[in-house]
């Protein structure tokens, strides 16, 4: 059984998991270049295992991973899928060379976790969200609809991945807008993940960051239950603990759909915030 919450070494090589957590309040991760702002909880009234999963990663070579995976809730254990995702991420990345281009390390892992999972032969799949930063450079890695996102501290919204369902196409083609999005029956589908023989990796650019970007990942917990300008205004400056702190208080407030014009989906929630 795998413990809901582990700090790991392999030599050198630092890992901070998250599986089938719930968490009450973030946790500050310090880095050499900064800090990593993290949370995972249940949805709320669940009595299932938390479906996500995460996993922050300090290399040997100064290196950072973070992950993300959302187990599919509408399959069989999905929060096994999710931590099968993440594992996999670790493992490859730790036993890279330090001074190694990681791009490898993480391909190979989502490929060895989606192996794995089909091996289960249950039908179990998860999205996964991967993000390498070396020397302040980042890249993202893409499978199905946990998003990554870069913030300026001006409120800018740099880059973010495009969501690999019917409805995050339509987004990035212009045929929806985001509110429409919000709303969209087909919201929920999601058309690329880990667990499937159709699985692809989308590799997104490598981009310098500037002395007070922020990066997030997440689960689909927060994306269906704050616009995307929210995220961005909230997490965009101040303390990152308290930035954190107001996206899962706004997002639970959400779930519970105590306000009809606003968008709300109870679902299992997963962050990982970095700042300098």
């Amino acid at each position: 059984m795998i413990p809901p919450t582990m700090l790991s070494t392999i030599p050198e090589t630092l890992l901070e998991f998250c599986i089938e957590s719930d968490m009450s309040e973030p946790c500050s991760l310090p880095m050499p270049s900064g800090s990593v702002i993290s949370i995972s909880r249940r949805c709320p009234g669940k009595i299932e295992p938390n479906d996500d999963s995460s996993v922050v990663i300090r290399t040997a070579g100064g290196a950072m991973v973070m992950a993300v995976a959302d187990g599919v809730g509408g399959c069989p254990l999905g929060y096994k899928a999710s931590a099968i995702a993440v594992h996999c991420i670790a493992e490859m990345v730790a036993a890279s060379d330090p001074d190694a281009d990681l791009r490898p390390a993480i391909l190979d892992g989502i490929e060895k976790a989606n192996t794995e999972i089909l091996d289960l032969g249950i039908g179990a799949a998860t999205t996964l969200s991967v993000v390498e930063m070396v020397e302040g450079r980042v890249r993202a890695y893409t499978v199905g609809d946990s998003m990554t996102m870069i913030v300026g501290q001006r409120g800018s919204l740099k880059w973010k991945s495009t969501s690999h369902s019917p409805v995050g196409y339509a987004i990035e083609s212009g045929m929806l807008d985001e509110a429409a999005a919000m709303t969209h029956d087909d919201r929920h589908v999601v058309s690329n993940l880990v667990g499937s023989k159709t699985m692809h990796i989308e590799v997104g650019p490598s981009r310098q960051l500037a002395a007070r970007d922020r990066v997030i990942l997440a689960s689909d917990g927060l994306f269906d239950n704050m616009h995307l300008s929210e995220v961005v205004a909230t997490m965009k400056s101040g303390k990152p603990i308290s930035c954190m702190q107001q996206l899962v208080q706004t997002a639970s407030q959400r779930m519970s759909g105590s306000d009809e014009q606003l968008p709300g989906k109870p679902d299992d929630l997963t962050m990982l915030l970095y700042a300098r």
